[in-house]
C-alpha cells in the first residue's frame, strides 16, 4: 500500500496534509501521536471512509482506490482489510459466533463456509468455548477478542486497528497485542494507532509519528516520549 500525497479537508479546516507513505506487505506499523493529530483520520481514509481531496492510495495490485472509486470497488477493497476498533461496535444482544458469522454472510459466504471458518478463528483468538455467549455478558478484553475475529474472519491480508487496547487494562492489552503480533507473523499487514506509548516502546516496531496533521517522522524502534 502507498499513500501518494494525500490531503483532506473538513469544511474549509484542513485534517490531513499531504501524507506520503509506503507500508509494505507483512509489516507491523504504529500510527503514533496526540488526539487530533490526524492518525484516526488517516485510518478513516484508509478503510475508504474519507475521500480524499487530493492525493490517493496505490494498492498492492497498482490500482488506485480514489481515482477511479466505484461501489464494487469500494467493497472488493474493504474485503481485503479488517477493522478493529476501541469500542468494538458488535452486535451485543447477539452471540460471539453471531456477530463473526455475520461478518461472512455480509461478504457473500454460503452457509457451509461459515460454518467451518468461524469456529477457526474464535479458536485462533482464543473464544471457542463462548461462541453462544451473548457479547453483552462479556468482558472489555473479550469483546476486544471478538472484534478481532470478526475482523480476521475472512481472511483480509491488512488489520488495522484504531485505539484497539484504549479500553483495556494493562494485562488485557498485552494479550491483544500478542494476538496482532501472532497474525504479523502469519504474514499479516497490521496497522495500529494507538496512545499506548509502553506498547509501543516494547515492541521495536516501525513507527509513524503525527502531529499538526502531517507525518513528522518514520522510524523503526527507539523510545517514545511525546504527551498524547
Amino acid at each position: 500500500m502507498k499513500i501518494d500525497n494525500l490531503t483532506l479537508s473538513f469544511k474549509n479546516k484542513i485534517v490531513l496534509r499531504n501524507i506520503n507513505l509506503s507500508i509494505k506487505p507483512g509489516e507491523f506499523v504504529f500510527f503514533i501521536g496526540y488526539s487530533g493529530s490526524g492518525k484516526t483520520t488517516l485510518i478513516r481514509s484508509i478503510i475508504g471512509d474519507f475521500k480524499p481531496e487530493r492525493g490517493d492510495i496505490v494498492l498492492d495490485n497498482g490500482g488506485f482506490l480514489y481515482r477511479n472509486l466505484t461501489e464494487k470497488l469500494l467493497l472488493d477493497y474493504r474485503r481485503s482489510i479488517g477493522v478493529i476498533f476501541q469500542d468494538y461496535k458488535l452486535m451485543e444482544s447477539k452471540s460471539v459466533y453471531e456477530n463473526v458469522a455475520f461478518a461472512m454472510e455480509v461478504c457473500g459466504y454460503k452457509d457451509h463456509q461459515i460454518q467451518k471458518k468461524v469456529p477457526q478463528t474464535l479458536e485462533q483468538v482464543g473464544l471457542l468455548t463462548k461462541k453462544d455467549t451473548s457479547v453483552q455478558e462479556l468482558s472489555g478484553g473479550e469483546k476486544q477478542r471478538v472484534s478481532i475475529a470478526r475482523a480476521l474472519v475472512h481472511d483480509p491480508a491488512i488489520i488495522i486497528g484504531d485505539e484497539p487496547t484504549g479500553n483495556l487494562d494493562p494485562v488485557t492489552a498485552a494479550e491483544i497485542m500478542k494476538i496482532f503480533l501472532d497474525l504479523n507473523k502469519d504474514g499479516k499487514t497490521v496497522i495500529l494507532a494507538t496512545h499506548d506509548k509502553n506498547i509501543v516502546n516494547s515492541m521495536h516496531k516501525r513507527v509513524i509519528v503525527f502531529k499538526d496533521k502531517s507525518i513528522v517522522a518514520d522510524h523503526i524502534g527507539g523510545e517514545y516520549n511525546l504527551e498524547f
